[in-house]
């Protein structure tokens, strides 16, 4: 065999060991922005009426409650950050009635740490906890995902109630940490 040949071979052989990469890296730059975001789905008021009893003696029939309500919220905390919550409050209170919501379990399309709902709470004009404990977290979007609601109204004190026509109560929901 020729010098040449020879030195050729060795070459051809060794050339793979001599000229391959056997690792890399690349760079990724990554921007995850906290996020804060709740609706209450679908939108639109909903109409709740007390009905006058049919004999004397008797008591207002309350409204059957309302469960056409959701809440869907999408939550990005800071590494180590706080917990975030959803609280209640009503406005204006009317005597003689109690307005009471219960938020269910998340249910539907989310993902991550959803919140815990708390147990009914009767609303008033001072912010209530209805669900604690979201973290990083969706819910899904529209009716059928995140947390129903189920909100009903009661008379607590007769002496209280005096006779109203669509009297506008506005519940606000607020998500803070």
């Amino acid at each position: 065999m020729s010098y040449f040949k020879l030195v050729f071979l060795i070459s051809f052989i060794i050339s793979p060991c001599l000229f391959s990469q056997l690792t890399g890296n690349s760079t990724v730059s990554v921007t995850l922005p906290v996020v804060t975001l709740m609706d209450i789905e679908p939108t639109g008021a909903i109409s709740m009426n007390f009905t006058a009893p049919t004999e004397a003696g008797m008591p207002i029939v309350s409204p059957a409650t309302n469960t056409t309500k959701w809440i869907n919220y999408t939550s990005a905390i800071t590494s180590g950050g706080a917990t975030r919550k959803i609280t209640a409050s009503i406005n204006p209170v009317i005597p003689g009635v109690d307005i009471k919501i219960q938020a269910a379990a998340a249910s539907g399309a989310g993902g991550g740490t959803l919140g815990t709902p708390t147990s009914q709470v009767t609303l008033n004009a001072t912010s209530q906890t209805i669900i604690s404990g979201i973290g990083g977290a969706y819910t899904g979007n529209g009716s059928n995902n995140g947390h129903r609601l189920t909100i009903s109204l009661s008379g607590n004190t007769y002496a209280n109630l005096s006779a109203r026509t669509n009297t506008a109560v506005v519940i606000v929901y607020t998500i803070t940490e």
